[in-house]
């Protein structure tokens, strides 16, 4: 199992290169499977998250090709709709392929999620909405099985609490659907309108993305395509704050300063000096003593409950108490004892976290617990003082490209070992 040994003190600057979003390229992979056209994607970042997507699709009968820095995907057929387990225990968008699967083939057997554990996301939202579509679901022996043997039929679907990957399943279910259906309470996030916009291409009719309401037309089929994944904002998001942590001054390349506006808007509070340098660049740099700035995790467009870790990191550093309050999630403060571990002052109260700022951290061994605490730890680590031993983190390598190679070349002195 993989370690990050961490030297802290280090301050970073230069130029750091933002991958392709994962949370985009998951359900873009999962499209895929609505044609039997090849479908070309560029910007799928090599991560573990994606590798297994990339194992799951070539399970249910996609061949998929690296070819000049993108992929190839071609499904001439469904030979096996089904996710097991054994391929999807570690990763919680194999729901992805339920709508997918469903749509162009009438029945999908697909085993619960898993992943991180950071509280309750549960399916289902998935299966109220697959059932408005006319499909038949069953749970049993940790198996959801859905079948719609005469296709899905357009409907109306109201989500009760905003889901990301049920809007995003669902729009792949009705876009061969017999009829319009309506998505209401929809997701609004970029990811979202990514796949629309993938979709469309595909030859899909949708009107709305990126809004509460989305409409769709249900076509026969699908087509081939080529689109270019949009940049990670959560990455971009990490390498902001780690330029702040670290006094540091960095250039972020290949990002969409327009996705990170909640981010950006916390951080110019906070004192550190965020300079959009181009379409697709911004520039973040620490102007000197930081300001507490209370923070509530929000649906987009508000506040990322994917960059919380990594800000909270950032408010041990600043002066005052900052008030986190984490909305979406449940139960994702498992990196708070670490950060704790390393000296920072903080105390969770229910969904709230009170961090107690200037704090000296110093380097200790830590455990990663999930995706987003991997990185809170990690800038945590490089602004410490000493020497600090990451463990577990695979979990990092689930959603980072690279990202201790990145953040060497930057200026960090941060080591992988086995």
């Amino acid at each position: 199992m993989d370690k990050l040994v961490v030297q802290g003190g280090r301050t970073l600057r230069g130029e750091i290169e933002v991958s392709g979003a994962k949370n985009s390229a998951l359900p873009a992979l999962a499209a895929c499977l609505l044609t039997s056209e090849t479908v070309h994607l560029a910007g799928i970042p090599d991560v573990r998250d994606l590798i297994t997507m990339r194992q799951l699709l070539e399970h249910t009968g996609a061949t998929i090709k690296p070819v000049n820095g993108h992929l190839e995907v071609t499904t001439p057929s469904i030979v096996n709709p089904e996710a097991p387990y054994e391929l999807v225990k570690t990763m919680r968008a194999s729901s992805l392929i339920l709508g997918p699967l469903v749509a162009r083939c009438g029945t999908a057997r697909v085993s619960m999620p898993g992943g991180c554990a950071i509280g309750a996301r549960p399916i289902d939202l998935h299966l109220m909405g697959l059932e408005r579509l006319g499909a038949t679901i069953r749970q049993e022996h940790g198996y959801i099985e859905a079948s719609a043997p005469q296709g899905l039929r357009g409907g109306r679907i109201y989500f009760d609490t905003i889901t990301v990957t049920g809007t995003e399943d669902l729009m792949m279910a009705a876009v061969l659907a017999d009829g319009e259906s309506i998505l209401e309470n929809a997701a609004r996030e970029p990811e979202v309108v990514d796949l629309a916009d993938l979709l469309t291409k595909m030859g899909a009719e949708i009107e709305g993305a990126g809004t509460s309401v989305i409409r769709i037309r249900g076509v026969k089929s699908l087509r081939g395509a080529t689109h270019r994944i949009i940049p990670d904002r959560i990455e971009a998001g990490t390498y902001a704050i780690a330029a702040a942590i670290t006094g540091g001054d960095l250039v972020i390349s290949n990002c969409r300063p327009d996705h990170l506006g909640a981010l950006i808007h916390k951080l110019w509070q906070a004192g550190v000096h965020i300079q959009e340098v181009g379409r697709d660049s911004i520039r973040a740099t620490a102007t000197g003593a930081f300001r507490s700035q209370d923070m509530s995790t929000e649906e987009y467009p508000g506040f990322p409950t994917d960059l919380q870790a990594q800000y909270m990191a950032l408010m041990t550093q600043v002066e005052g108490i900052t008030i986190i309050r984490e909305t979406i999630f449940e139960n994702r403060y498992m990196h708070v004892q670490e950060l704790v571990r390393m000296g920072a002052n903080i105390r969770i109260d229910g969904r709230e976290a009170i961090v107690a700022g200037s704090r000296k951290l110093t380097g200790a061994p830590v455990i990663a617990s999930d995706l987003r605490a991997s990185a809170s730890l990690l800038l945590a680590a490089m602004a410490a003082s000493g020497e600090t031993v990451i463990d577990r983190v695979y979990h990092l390598d689930r959603g980072y490209e690279r990202i201790e190679e990145k953040l060497a070349g930057v200026g960090a002195l941060v080591e992988r070992v086995s």
